[in-house]
């Protein structure tokens, strides 16, 4: 929740919308519709608000004329709709900075009432109350289906003689001409009805009255004054001072039905600070004076609407929060070439704006271009900025973020060597560079895909080439190697097929070699599984396993000779 003197608020600003909201409920054309009904529409995004009138024609306001529901997308009719009549329901789109946008009116029609109405119940005060001031106010529930309601009042509990029956029409309160007797039962008899009828059997309610006091009046807001646009976002809230209130009651929300900023927070000073106020809003604010008599009664609701800025907010669905300075991905370091060519270094977001300045040793600012590139040809420090211009209620305003960066120069790389590891998936190729930039690597393809490691793995023998390419644009280096996995002795190939030539894989040496002697091949899978140990005095291995032909595909060996000394290799099965 936000705090007063310290408070954040939500931000959550979007392009403005054009269009129109829909009806959801009830649907545009729909009939039979309850007069309990609540009426709902489409949320636009980027509007900030909606006003609501109701009417028996097109555009009418005859229900309900201009209400302002705030950035809510529903309105809740206090006291129903009328039955059986088509309603017109327009939605005008409430904006900060452009004209109002007045939607053509959708409508639907009501049912008509089949019943009388059920009772009602008092809400203020409520049944039973204690102490209750004798200037109160009179409220009760809507009693669906109810058209108006018979009002009686009196010190017993069939009295009237404080108020005879009366007929209030379609409302929900009574304010009594004069304060009511001090230290009383007042009892109370509401009567809902239709055309169809009253209710039956309603309970009449009783309360007691306080020993007579008297209540402060109501205030009203100094700064901003009600209705103000264009409020900064930290406002300091001011109103005027009423005489015998001991403090005051303050309610803030975003909508005319909620408080969700602020709930009937005490205050016994007539102003505060408000610390970040939601940008491009409207504001619902209720001040009500309290002493020790009780509250003032009937004190109206007010409004404000604050300028646009760019945060951060604090958004209360999210519990994040929110700014609408944009996002930078620049790099903390960009690279220039040695070779003296033109380096262009562009920005890495969108924007509607761009600005790049030097930095001297004292750290001194010099604009260099508002372009989104800029050519730079020395290394040192620089500044990246970019920014939004947002239109707000009070006019534009430019939301920026920057970052230093620095420049260093960039080489072509030299590729000192590639180390070639033997593994049971394929040769590992290990590329050592030297150069002063920024690499990235690719194998057998200069347009890559290209890597940040320098290792690759699961190569095939044979002739590859390399590639080193300098991310700053200074060029790319590469080198061809030739990597066979021949061991003398050790055939590359065999064919297991079953017609005599070259059915079995076996070490078979040129020459008797020299004082060392093969003691045992272990043959594996690319996976390093183990398939077959062979006796250099067999005929060889038959690309079988448990008696099932292998599929063609690359296998290792690795052979142990008498000296301890290992040979690894590589070879094809083909079939």
């Amino acid at each position: 929740m936000p705090i007063f003197i310290m408070l954040m608020l939500c931000c959550n600003f979007n392009v403005l919308g054009q269009e129109c909201p829909a009806l959801t409920g009830p649907l545009n054309g729909a009939n039979q519709v309850a007069t309990t009904s609540s009426i709902n529409w489409e949320n636009i995004e980027g509007v900030p608000g909606y006003i609501i009138s109701l009417g028996t024609t097109p555009g009418g306001t005859d229900i309900l004329d201009q209400f302002n529901v705030g950035a809510s997308n529903r309105y809740n009719p206090p006291t129903g709709l009328p039955e059986n009549t088509e309603i017109f329901v327009t939605i005008t789109l409430f904006f900060f900075n452009q004209p109002n946008i007045v939607c053509e009116s959708q409508s639907f029609t009501t049912a008509p009432l089949t019943e009388v109405p059920n009772c009602t119940s008092l809400s203020n005060p409520i049944n039973n109350a204690q102490d209750v001031n004798t200037a109160t106010n009179i409220s009760w529930a809507y009693a669906p289906g109810a058209t108006g309601y018979l009002f009686t009042m009196g010190t017993t509990p069939d009295g009237n003689e404080l108020v005879a029956t009366t007929d209030l029409g379609n409302t929900l309160s009574y304010n009594p001409i004069s304060d009511l007797p001090p230290e009383t039962n007042i009892y109370v008899t509401i009567e809902p009805y239709n055309r169809i009828g009253s209710a039956l059997d309603c309970t009449t309610f009783v309360f007691t009255t306080a020993p007579e006091a008297v209540l402060p009046v109501c205030t009203n807001l100094i700064t901003p004054f009600n209705g103000e646009t264009n409020v900064p976002l930290s406002p300091i809230l001011e109103w005027n001072e009423v005489p015998n209130a001991t403090g005051y009651r303050v309610s803030i929300g975003t909508t005319p039905f909620e408080t969700d900023i602020l709930n009937n927070a005490a205050f016994y000073r007539t102003s505060t600070m408000v610390i970040d106020f939601e940008p491009n809003r409207t504001f619902f604010i209720k001040i009500v004076p309290f002493n020790d008599a009780g509250e003032a009664i009937g004190c109206s609701q007010e409004t404000f609407s604050t300028l646009l800025g760019c945060g951060p907010y604090y958004d209360p669905l999210t519990g994040e929060l929110v700014v609408l300075n944009p996002d930078i991905t620049f790099p903390d370091t960009v690279g220039i070439c040695q070779n003296g060519s033109r380096n262009v270094i562009s920005a890495t977001d969108e924007a509607d704006g761009y600005r790049w300045y030097s930095l001297d040793l004292d750290g001194n600012e010099s604009l260099i271009s508002t372009e989104a590139n800029v050519s730079l040809d020395q290394t040192g420090e620089y500044i990246y900025e970019i920014y939004d211009i947002v239109e707000g209620s009070g006019g534009t305003i430019e939301c920026s973020s920057s970052k230093v960066f620095r420049v260093e120069e960039s080489t072509i790389a030299t590729i000192e060597n590639v180390r070639v590891t033997e593994m049971f998936d394929g040769l590992n190729f290990e590329i050592i560079v030297e150069g002063n930039g920024n690499y990235e690597f690719a194998m057998d393809d200069s347009e890559g895909p290209y890597q940040a490691s320098n290792i690759f793995g699961g190569i095939t023998p044979g002739t590859h080439t390399v590639y080193v390419r300098d991310i700053n644009g200074c060029g790319v280096a590469e080198k061809t190697i030739q990597q066979d996995l021949t061991v003398e002795g050790f055939p590359k190939f065999f064919t297991p097929n079953g017609d005599g030539t070259n059915d079995f894989w076996q070490y078979r040496p040129k020459t008797d070699p020299e004082d060392v002697r093969l003691m045992s091949i272990f043959i594996f899978n690319r996976y390093g599984n183990l398939l077959a140990q062979l006796d250099p005095e067999s005929v060889g291995w038959d690309g079988r396993l448990n008696g099932k032909a292998l599929p063609e595909s690359n296998y290792w060996f690795k052979a142990q000779f008498e000296n301890k000394k290992e040979v690894r290799g590589y070879f094809t099965l083909k079939r």
